[in-house]
């Protein structure tokens, strides 16, 4: 076709014409694209926002890249073009277009500006890059900083607290039984189901021979200590465990401490009840001093049988690593359950230290990657003693094998 052919999304347009705007929407059109065909109406709109970001000539690049002259008008078209793909994308794809814009088009600066952080839907990428550049901004975009996460770790609390309470508290039900309980502390279902034997038909009613009632004990039934890694690498999955660690801190039934570190170790626990502050007093970024972190936290161990301690990292060793296994083996061989996470985050495989990881699975500590929807339920399995390898497995999670050899 030497005339470029404009087509128009109909209502019924046919398989072939769809297939023609898709393409020409990903070529980007131009003379070397092929296909020569000129879009109109919704689909117009559409490129020309995907252009702005993808595009050779990356519009948003030239007028965003600087706070001299044109930073008026930059931050009115950014605005503008953030309005345009929050109407013609859904909102995963949305945060993916913000982020690579970010990244991308050297957008960081406009962070800074109070106009564009109220156009950006939050997401853990966004407010990670919000962390780490939370000494720079200015008093005028602070509370909106602070606004734009609270809006994402309200949609984390809303969406993991009820999982993660009930993983939790229902294993510790089972795992301690009160065999003479209190009418009160009766588990109705568990005792009705284990007495379903003792049915008499002639007055329709079930003979509780045996009683089953959940555990009388008010302490703490569990000690659980999340220690997270806050080098650069590791942000994202600062944001969630920082989430994880409020709803815990909330259970009566546990115990939490949660630690974050770099070369050096900082004790957020006084602060759990208040997942935005805890985020803010983060310093994402810097190197890792695991050695370190493992010190402070053995010093947080009181009751070894009764620990869960859950590293996040990517193991990537700076300090002393001959003392890092020392101090990881004395840990395991306390009694503590031993759980090292390479990503508390929905990104993928991460880069990590595998000999580190090897290591670590001669003393019987499995090292892989957990999303957030799954840390709940792996939770409740490390509470139940269940062995996290094969957790692991029946949720195709790879993870490092103890026979493995470094």
């Amino acid at each position: 076709m030497n005339d470029e052919t404009l087509i128009e999304p109909l209502e019924q347009e046919s398989e072939e014409q769809k297939q023609w705007r898709r393409w020409r929407l990903i070529l980007g059109g131009g003379p070397c694209d092929g296909i020569c065909i000129s879009l109109g109406g919704h689909d117009q709109q559409i490129d020309h926002a995907l252009t702005a970001l993808y595009g050779k000539d990356q519009k948003l690049a030239k007028q965003g890249g600087s706070r001299q002259g044109g930073m008026g008008k930059s931050i009115l078209n950014v605005a503008r073009w953030l309005g345009d793909i929050r109407e013609y994308f859904p909102t995963p794809i949305v945060r993916i277009m913000q982020q690579d814009a970010i990244e991308r088009l050297g957008l960081r600066q406009l962070l800074m500006e109070p106009e564009i952080l109220e156009t950006l839907d939050p997401d853990e990428h966004l407010v990670a890059e919000l962390l780490s550049l939370k000494h720079l901004l200015p008093d005028t975009t602070r509370d909106t900083a602070r606004l734009v996460v609270k809006k994402l770790v309200d949609d984390l609390l809303r969406r993991l607290t009820n999982p993660m309470r009930q993983a939790v508290l229902g294993s510790l039900n089972r795992a301690i039984r009160n065999r003479r309980p209190r009418h009160q502390e009766i588990d109705w279902n568990r005792t009705i189901r284990i007495n379903l034997k003792h049915y008499q038909p002639e007055y329709k009613t079930v003979i509780p021979e045996r009683l089953i009632g959940f555990s009388r004990r008010r302490s703490a039934m569990r000690d659980v200590i999340l220690c997270i890694d806050e080098s650069g690498s590791m942000a994202t999955s600062v944001v969630y465990a920082s989430v994880f660690g409020a709803v815990l801190a909330s259970l009566p039934a546990v115990r939490t401490h949660l630690v974050v570190f770099d070369t050096s170790v900082v004790d957020l626990t006084p602060g759990l009840s208040d997942p935005v502050d805890v985020l803010f007093g983060t310093q994402l970024g810097g190197g890792t001093d695991i050695d370190k972190a493992l010190g402070y936290c053995q010093q947080l161990i009181t009751r070894p049988q009764d620990t869960i301690f859950v590293l996040i990292s990517d193991l990537y060793e700076g300090g002393d690593r001959r003392n890092m296994m020392r101090r990881a083996s004395s840990i395991v061989a306390s009694g503590v359950q031993f759980i090292a996470l390479l990503a508390l985050n929905d990104d993928g495989a991460p880069s990590f230290d595998s000999q580190t990881a090897k290591a670590l699975a001669k003393l019987g500590i499995v090292s892989f990657a957990c999303t957030p929807q799954l840390f709940p339920d792996l939770m409740a399995a490390t509470i139940n003693r269940k062995n996290i390898a094969q957790w692991a497995t029946s949720h195709n999670i790879p993870y490092t094998h103890q026979s493995e050899r470094e």
